[in-house]
């Protein structure tokens, strides 16, 4: 099967399935004579791991260790689990994270007047100053 067919299987564009190849990231598919890419059903299975878990978060080396996992016949699904769970926990930090930003931003918003004045709170806050512009 040629890139382009695998590129409509799988959902992803024929650079992407280029990138992970020169990434290391899937088996190297075979080549024809004329020098063409030859695509296999596992290396569909692989582009749409790879996709799925770019989908659910997974950085590329973390994708890495997914498939490295997929191809071999002796994991452990408790491994596999475990590296799922990690990124749910490490969504979650961020999640946490993006809140108390979101927070500090309502609450820095809720503090400026937003009116045609040069004095903004906001501004002396992220600017680090104590007192605010006078306009002269």
């Amino acid at each position: 099967m040629n890139i382009s067919n695998v590129a409509k299987k799988t959902g992803l564009t024929s650079k992407a399935i280029r990138f992970y190849e020169e990434k290391g990231l899937v088996t190297p598919p075979l080549r024809t004579e004329n020098g063409y890419r030859s695509y296999s059903a596992k290396h569909l299975e692989e582009l749409t791991l790879l996709r799925q878990a770019r989908q659910v978060g997974f950085n590329l080396e973390q994708c890495r260790e997914m498939i490295g996992l997929f191809n071999d016949p002796a994991r452990h699904s408790a491994d596999v689990k475990a590296r799922t769970l990690e990124k749910a926990a490490e969504i979650e930090a961020h999640i946490s994270e993006l809140q108390l930003m979101r927070q500090k931003l309502l609450d820095l918003a809720a503090s400026c007047p937003g009116d045609d004045g040069a004095e903004c709170p906001i501004m002396d806050h992220l600017s680090g100053c104590r007192h605010a512009i006078k306009a002269g």
